[in-house]
């Protein structure tokens, strides 16, 4: 389906030599360009508020994902990381003939810009990281060096998904009669609950339009003798965030180290230190029977992990701050635009 966009967005389909993308646009052709990464089971229309609401001397630049909205469906071979996902997005500013950007990134995105920062430091301006991907993946690590809980990464990857919100989002479901459905999903976990937005309708559309299956989301699985009982397997979205693939931590080690802001929403119940979606704090809330203890498997310091890595940039000459706006929870941007735009906007205009 064409999805309708804000007055002031405009739409085209950008073919590169890895990708036909979908890629939305904002501001003037020669104006300093931003350029704004989704999160998983969303797309590029997540951005769209704050796109129209850049200052005019900015061009936004929000391209979907491969699998994504109405860009192209091609496999993720998750054996490499979120390099699949940066290498198309290299290959679209490439195209788009873009020397140097800013680059924003959402949850999954916002690990996917660590990791184009890692391979290309030279054509960032500045990196905005909202609510992002730990730089050590999603599930299976237990302290802030990113150390697995299991030698097979146990708890990560694309097991991790519940299967009936799987099968909804399959099946196209728009409604609200299950607490799997995406619309229900999108409330009370996309913000703070109940997240209730004006485009909800548009938001859900989004959400339906993601390639579903073992190739892109969630991706396949293994069984493991180790709890909780499922392993990453080799392809798809959730296996290329497994920590036994995805490890941002050389972000620390870059140069040039452009300037980052490092924005997240105080109640995020998806990327936290006490994440409603890491097995190890379902295990020690005992959602998820078997819990082998906090010693083997604690909750995955998500956070911290983060901050240990920035930390790590800053103390090898880069910059960052971090901002926490309360009230918000997994989309900030979306939940407090106000707020966020302040903060965002100061940012790019140092």
């Amino acid at each position: 389906m064409r999805m309708p966009h804000l007055d002031g967005i405009r739409c085209d389909q950008i073919i590169t030599p890895r990708l036909t993308h979908h890629v939305l646009f904002a501001g003037p052709p020669d104006g300093e360009p931003v350029v704004f990464i989704h999160g998983n089971v969303s797309s590029a229309t997540f951005w769209e508020e704050t796109m129209r609401d850049l200052p005019s001397r900015f061009r936004a630049i929000a391209p979907d994902l491969r699998g994504y909205g109405e860009s192209e469906r091609r496999p993720v071979d998750a054996t490499r990381g979120l390099r699949d996902f940066s290498d198309d997005l290299h290959a679209l500013v490439e195209t788009l003939k873009l020397e140097r950007f800013h680059l924003v990134g959402h949850s999954m995105g916002g690990g996917i810009a660590m990791q184009y920062a890692i391979d290309h430091a030279d054509r960032i301006l500045s990196l905005v990281l909202v609510d992002p991907l730990s730089p050590f993946g999603f599930g299976g690590t237990k302290d802030i060096e990113g150390t697995p809980c299991w030698a097979d990464y146990a708890g990560s990857g694309g097991g991790t998904a519940s299967p009936e919100f799987v099968r909804r989002l399959a099946a196209g479901d728009r409604g609200e009669e299950s607490d799997f459905s995406p619309r229900r999903v999108l409330r009370a976990f996309y913000g703070k609950a109940p997240f209730l937005h004006p485009r909800e309708d548009l938001l859900v559309e989004s959400m339906l339009l993601t390639a579903v299956g073992e190739e892109n989301y969630p991706g396949d699985f293994q069984t493991s003798p180790n709890w909780p009982g499922l392993a990453p397997g080799t392809r798809g979205v959730n296996n290329a965030m497994s920590p036994k693939y995805c490890n941002l931590s050389p972000l620390a080690g870059i140069s040039p180290k452009p300037p980052i802001l490092w924005v997240r929403g105080a109640e995020d119940t998806i990327v936290s230190d006490t994440s409603l979606f890491d097995f190890g704090y379902l295990g020690m809330l005992g959602v998820i029977p078997g819990w082998p203890g906090e010693a083997i498997y604690p909750p995955q310091p998500m956070v911290s992990q983060t901050r240990a890595v920035l930390e790590r940039y800053q103390a090898a000459g880069g910059q960052y701050q971090e901002e926490v706006i309360q009230g918000a929870g997994h989309t900030p941007y979306l939940e407090r635009p106000e707020i966020f735009r302040e903060i965002f906007l100061a940012f790019l205009g140092r």
